[in-house]
């Protein structure tokens, strides 16, 4: 065992709006629980609100502003949190690198292929580690459904199916310029349902093949919106990972009711569903004992980060490179056309919130069922579900 460190880990956190504000209180929880990292430093351009300086405050003589590498020298963090606008991952990750400090990156870690290489060489080239934010693959669960599928409790894997809906309304869209955006100002932005509030659903799938490291060998995907934006507010992909296992992944934003997204291997003589935001497994392998649920523990992030560059023989949870083809996905969206509009004919505007909100009547139902048929919503006999959809934005692996 290596001797214990001095003292906790400076962390420097860039971006506290948001979720940045899940980051200050789950640095304040680390803090009470004695775990070894501190705040240190927070780099944001909007004037903190009160529940935001309390929490920094409560971390003693923290400096806050908004300039990146003033705070970068200032503090020298040994890690730094990313939580930003989806196109200015890559940069700051950089420049936090180069400056020293290991990185813990949210999700997605790059807006496209191109970038993600960038950001892998670029990290490579300083020596720092980088960890991305999926946090539903710190659970121990991923590896309890991988050991079960390895042990044949299934059979024969013959796909993987993701479903996920969920409640958002119009301020969600009207939360930040960035929001619902395929592209700001010229530059590349992939916001929607695939690429960022339901990545982790495809990411999870891929880490449950054990395929996150390598490029799919195909992605297609399937873009609508029943908001008035850019992005997609419901979507599904499928892809086949390295290992030629097929992947469906169906959510929405539009839903009527919210609902834990899951994830599930199908195989042979069963399947096993994992709902990655309660870390609970379901096995139902077709035997007379019935299904059986279990609830596994997680690791956070932020402490195995830390961890691991005090103890390198602790690895990393989601090592950069592990979200390889998490990034085809990203590609494919965005290279995507434009996603079709949902006609208002089959969408109602349900006022009963703070804010109105389009709901896609029968959505709920439909990413269930695609994820358990391993179909995409072309493929369901939706009313406003086109063929064309799917066909027109296969993406090629160039």
């Amino acid at each position: 065992m290596p001797p214990p460190h001095p003292s906790p880990a400076p962390v420097l956190l860039v971006g506290a709006h948001g979720h940045g504000r899940w980051h200050l209180r789950n640095l304040d929880r680390l803090r009470r629980a004695g775990a070894p990292v501190r705040l240190a430093g927070v780099c944001e351009p909007r004037p903190l609100e009160a529940e935001q300086r309390a929490l920094v405050d409560a971390a003693g003589e923290v400096p806050t502003g908004a300039e990146l590498a003033e705070l970068l020298e200032r503090v020298r963090p040994e890690v730094t949190v990313v939580c930003t606008p989806i196109p200015t991952h890559v940069d700051i990750a950089l420049a936090a690198a180069r400056a020293g400090s290991h990185v813990l990156l949210e999700k997605p870690p790059a807006p496209s292929r191109a970038e993600f290489a960038r950001l892998v060489h670029g990290v490579a080239a300083t020596g720092r580690a980088c960890q991305v934010g999926f946090q539903s693959l710190g659970s121990a669960a991923v590896g309890h459904v991988r050991d079960l599928v390895a042990a044949g409790a299934i059979g024969d894997v013959v796909g993987i199916g993701a479903a996920g809906a969920w409640v958002r309304d119009h301020a969600y869209w009207n939360r930040s310029p960035w929001a619902g955006k395929r592209r700001l100002d010229g530059v590349d932005v992939v916001d929607g349902a695939l690429t960022n509030p339901f990545a982790h659903a495809t990411a999870t799938a891929l880490a449950l093949d054990g395929s996150g490291a390598e490029r799919p060998r195909d992605v297609r995907v399937e873009l609508y919106r029943a908001n008035p934006i850019e992005a997609d507010d419901t979507a599904c992909l499928r892809l086949t990972t390295a290992r030629g296992t097929p992947v469906v992944v169906a959510v929405t934003l539009c839903a009527q009711r919210h609902h834990e997204p899951s994830v599930v291997v199908h195989g042979t003589r069963g399947r096993i569903a994992l709902d990655y935001k309660s870390d609970r497994v379901r096995l139902d392998d077709r035997g007379a004992r019935g299904a059986v649920v279990t609830e596994h523990p997680a690791t956070d992030l932020l402490e195995n980060l830390v961890a691991h560059t005090r103890d390198p023989a602790v690895p990393l949870l989601v090592p950069l490179p592990a979200t390889t083809a998490f990034t085809e996905v990203v590609e494919a969206v965005r290279v995507a056309p434009e996603p079709r509009p949902i006609a208002q004919v089959h969408l109602r505007v349900d006022t009963t919130g703070p804010h109105p909100r389009a709901v896609v009547p029968g959505i709920d139902t439909a990413v269930e069922r695609a994820a358990a048929e391993l179909a995409l919503f072309s493929e369901l006999d939706l009313p406003w579900a086109t063929p064309t959809a799917a066909e027109l934005i296969e993406v090629p692996r160039g």
